[in-house]
């Protein structure tokens, strides 16, 4: 292996960080990393290396920075009401109550958007929803609650009022709802997934993966459903093997375990 090379550096920092770069897309990630490592004024990936190594501070910012962190509430509002107003009902046909995941959940705003739900709905859950990430700095900003008036444009203004609290221009969510949310880092590439989910969320994540990749993790995906439980996934993502992996389509963007 050369060094100096991209398929070196991957190699020395996937060492460093236990993150296999090999399973996202390379021209998008390249371009991410290479844009970071000159504005860290590095010329090439060993002096990055020896950067990231002896500056704790820019290694976070890196990891941040690569491990790609948007989200919102309600990400695709009319998703969610299909959620509510469909897959919900039809998971509790024959559900006393429900076990959900939240893959990839960033600063929390998937994971709560549903807990406000299931709270206003009254919908019960078997356990706490479980929402993981890979990044524990997001997942730690998440465990806080703390959102800007910008971040929580997009929550129906009953929910505002009834589930946060407003103090110094941030809205925090109250405890009740934190309290319905386990986070928890998971790297989806090398961690085991639980098992017998009734409803997984893995929206914007796999969009970053290779295709080998994204097959990988449908199937571990169906793997920790239920049977008659759902996957949703993004709004610019697609599985085309459904079948094959024991899925079906109940909606554009929901998937549902047939056996």
């Amino acid at each position: 292996m050369v060094e100096n090379s991209w398929e070196w550096f991957i190699s020395k920092f996937e060492s460093l960080s236990r993150i296999d770069l090999t399973a996202y897309k390379r021209p998008q990630m390249e371009r991410r990393i290479n844009s970071f490592m000159r504005s860290a004024g590095a010329n090439d990936y060993k002096s990055f290396l020896d950067l990231i190594r002896n500056d704790a501070p820019l290694y976070q910012k890196f990891l941040e920075h690569i491990t790609i962190n948007v989200s919102e509430f309600f990400r695709n509002a009319n998703h969610w009401d299909i959620l509510q107003n469909q897959v919900l009902p039809l998971l509790l046909k024959d559900r006393k109550s429900l076990r959900v995941w939240s893959a990839g959940c960033s600063t929390g705003e998937e994971p709560y958007s549903l807990a406000m739900m299931f709270s206003d709905r009254r919908i019960p859950l078997s356990d706490k929803i479980l929402a993981t990430d890979i990044d524990q700095n997001a997942l730690n900003k998440a465990m806080q609650g703390i959102y800007t008036s910008k971040a929580v444009q997009g929550i129906p203004p009953a929910y505002i009022s009834r589930y946060f609290d407003y103090q110094d221009d941030k809205y925090q969510i109250k405890k009740e709802i934190r309290d319905m949310v386990h986070f928890k880092r998971h790297d989806l590439l090398r961690d085991p997934f639980a098992r017998n989910f009734d409803l997984i969320l893995c929206r914007n994540v796999v969009i970053y993966f290779t295709e080998e990749t994204k097959n990988k993790l449908y199937q571990r995906f169906a793997e920790a459903l239920a049977t008659g439980g759902v996957l949703f996934i993004g709004s610019t993502e697609q599985i085309f093997q459904a079948r094959e992996l024991g899925l079906k389509t109940i909606s554009t963007f929901f998937y549902q375990k047939i056996k």
